[in-house]
């Protein structure tokens, strides 16, 4: 069941009465860099304006908190960060509230919100923030002659030593495929084969052994840091803050890279659902999607925020630009994540995937 829309009056009366009564909403997201982005970007400025407090909780990913909250009743989540395929699978099992896209801010010289989001960005239950991606990295100080293509990534005899991957199939099963000489295009095509699927396994099989599996984002960069491996699938963000912020010798290779939204959407029975779509409102406006740009490599969803989006706030010579996934350079072999293939297939891939690790 879907429940009615979000009416543009509540964001509007919160807006003028945010600061003479103060409140809290708990805001979920994938902590480290990308969750002090948004604390930079939106949480500070949201208070300052509002009085009102954000308080911050990490999570993994998919919905399965989220549901567990919604189906016993007792929602303590106000506004979560989600992947698009989890936005659009949420919203279809009635997790999220819908929302009117007529409430958000408009672009520039007056533009819709709707004209000045990228394509596919506001949903029926959730409105994008970012544009991000999966890439892999490597410690350019170990491997001075390091890899250069996402074949190399599963080539043990070139670059022998142990990989970090995400634990789970999405993202996983895409890159092996594009490693065995599938091409960006075909991906999805050929992934949604028995065949396709028993290929990309093939490919994993091939470096299972070698492989330590990863949950959270915040991970790969450690994971680098300490030796663990030798390279690293990782969010671009992740390793662009560690050599921005922490001068970590990390290199990432664009190639292959696979490029996703993250969007925003308010849990059914949320307990401060008037303020959190308050804050929804007010973190997607122009100005607060180019400054959570200054504090990590990951694109505004914005049109109009993209020109206003400068160098990264603690390092005025370094320009962000050229460290976005939508930067020309970076994207000749980009893959965009084909978010209802995964919100069709998810469980049953899941499935494969733990049964397979188990073996």
């Amino acid at each position: 069941m879907k429940r009615d829309s979000l009416l543009l009056g509540i964001a509007a009366t919160a807006l003028i009465a945010g600061a003479a009564h103060s409140g809290s909403i708990t805001a979920v997201s994938w902590g480290g860099a990308y969750t002090k982005s948004q604390v930079e970007g939106y949480h500070k400025p949201w208070t300052a304006a509002t009085g009102h407090v954000v308080v911050s909780e990490d999570y993994n990913g998919g919905l399965a908190e989220v549901k567990s909250q919604v189906e016993a009743g007792n929602v303590t989540w106000d506004i979560v960060d989600l992947e698009m395929s989890d936005a659009v699978r949420g919203c279809d099992e009635g997790l999220f509230e819908t929302i009117d896209p007529g409430i958000l801010p408009a672009g520039a010289d007056g533009m819709a919100a709707e004209d000045d989001f990228i394509n596919g960005a506001i949903t029926e239950c959730a409105v994008a923030n970012i544009v991000w991606s999966t890439i892999f990295a490597y410690d350019n100080s170990v491997l001075t002659d390091g890899p250069e293509t996402i074949a190399d990534f599963f080539d043990l005899e070139k670059f022998s030593g142990k990989r970090g991957l995400r634990k789970g199939p999405k993202a996983t099963l895409e890159l092996a495929l594009a490693a065995d000489g599938v091409s960006a295009d075909q991906i999805y095509e050929v992934l949604g084969t028995p065949e396709g699927v028993d290929r990309a396994f093939a490919k994993l099989d091939s470096i299972k052994d070698q492989v330590i599996w990863r949950e959270a984002g915040s991970q790969p960069p450690q994971l680098l840091a300490d030796g663990e491996v030798v390279m690293t699938t990782a969010y671009n963000g992740r390793i662009f803050n560690a050599v921005a912020a922490e001068d970590k010798p990390f290199t990432i290779v664009w190639d292959s890279q696979i490029f996703d939204t993250d969007l925003w959407a308010i849990p059914v029975g949320a307990p401060n659902r008037d303020l959190a779509l308050e804050f929804l409102v007010f973190s997607t406006a122009i100005e607060q999607l180019a400054a959570q740009a200054s504090y990590i490599s990951y694109g505004p969803a914005r049109k109009s925020s993209m020109p206003l989006v400068g160098s990264f706030h603690s390092k005025p010579d370094l320009m962000m630009g050229p460290h976005m996934p939508t930067a020309p350079e970076n994207f000749a072999t980009a893959i965009a994540n084909d978010f209802e293939f995964w919100a069709d297939n998810q469980d049953e891939l899941n499935e494969r995937f733990n049964a397979w690790l188990a073996s």
